[in-house]
């Protein structure tokens, strides 16, 4: 950990896309930048952008930089193994994958209820401590997506865990779904370093309703990203705040107030907590389009997009989400009303979302036509 930098790292799971392939060009244009900042974290797992992040990273960071450059992350998720056996192959395979010879951190990824059962079977942490003995891992940790009580439960059985990977912004903070605030909580009374992952929600914290929106932009300050990303690095314990860059963009964007990192003020909070009330009253659905619900689906129904065609609707009231209902995510055969509700999709959910019911949600509100 005393390589870490800053304490804002450079998540490769919503890179530039461009024909169903990452932006390879676009995505050297950010590496260099976040490098050249004095950024060096970066974080991928195994299954990101359906597997294509850790050969990213190799092609654009590990291959162009020497190894004291950067911190990398990854993370062992649970359908890549059946077996204590399957681990070591898919940890290597990781390595070569991202071209290096050990991880800075290894996580155990999104722990929670439905799969720290599958992880303790097969002896996961155990393995990666090995590993740590071995030297191919530096740091064991975990990403969290769970309870506030599993997240003891977890740190009480597995003490050498250190750090721990949360969900943390202003949205979720006190979202009895998510449990923000009492996971980080756990992680501080264990005394376990905090990684922050969705500081802006997948986004949700950047494209903010109007009325949201205006209330930071009567600060005069930064960008609505700047608010939300320091609000999660202002908390005791944050040992990094990672933020999924799509465009250079946001790269210089997130540069621009985490270079010199300062806490937000008196005033930024209370504009925080206004916004905070604006995302409660809109009752909106949680959806950080984090796409694992996708890969299982037996109808191949685009989720998140319907989810976000339904929030566009909440806000702004207007025909245009019907359109792009109708005419772009929802096509014959994958529509919200062709859910067969086998329910894959809320058990890999890392917000806990009772997606079919919102499904029916939706369907109701966009199919009405049809009906």
């Amino acid at each position: 950990m005393e390589r870490i930098k800053k304490n804002f790292g450079f998540g490769f799971m919503r890179l530039p896309m461009q024909d169903g392939e990452v932006d390879i060009a676009e995505t050297n244009r950010m590496v260099d930048a976040f490098l050249d900042a004095g950024f060096n974290y970066f974080d991928t797992a195994h299954g990101y952008l359906q597997g294509k992040s850790e050969k990213t990273l190799k092609t654009c960071l590990t291959s162009r930089y020497l190894r004291d450059r950067y911190i990398l992350t990854d993370k062992l998720t649970e359908n890549f193994f059946k077996t204590e056996a399957d681990i070591r192959p898919v940890f290597e395979s990781q390595l070569e994958a991202c071209g290096v010879d050990y991880f800075d951190f290894y996580l155990m990824h999104s722990q929670c209820s439905e799969n720290y059962g599958h992880f303790k079977a097969c002896r996961a942490y155990e393995t990666a401590f090995a590993l740590k003995e071995e030297g191919k891992v530096r740091h064991v940790g975990i990403s969290f997506h769970g309870r506030p009580e599993l997240l003891e439960q977890i740190l009480t059985e597995y003490p050498a865990i250190e750090v721990v990977q949360i969900q943390f912004n202003y949205v979720d903070y006190d979202d009895p779904s998510v449990q923000s605030r009492k996971c980080y909580e756990v992680c501080r009374k264990f005394n376990k370093p905090v990684i922050v992952m969705e500081p802006v929600k997948g986004g949700n914290l950047v494209k903010l309703p109007d009325d949201a929106r205006a209330v930071l932009d009567a600060l005069h300050g930064g960008s609505p990203a700047s608010y939300a990303i320091r609000f999660a690095a202002g908390f005791p314990g944050m040992l990094m705040v990672l933020s999924g860059m799509s465009t250079p963009e946001q790269v210089q964007d997130n540069i621009s107030f985490m270079k010199d990192f300062k806490p937000l003020g008196e005033t930024e909070l209370a504009a925080i907590a206004k916004v905070q009330e604006i995302f409660r009253s809109k009752n909106l659905i949680q959806c950080t389009g984090c796409r694992y619900c996708t890969d299982g689906c037996p109808k191949q129904i685009a989720i998140p997009e319907l989810f976000a065609t339904m929030n566009a609707k909440q806000i702004y009231h207007d025909w245009h989400t019907d359109y792009y209902y109708n005419a772009v995510y929802a096509l014959p055969g994958h529509k919200a009303s062709d859910c067969v509700k086998c329910g894959k999709c809320e058990s890999v959910c890392p917000q806990h979302l009772p997606i079919r019911q919102l499904l029916e949600n939706v369907a109701k509100e966009f199919e009405k036509k049809e009906a």
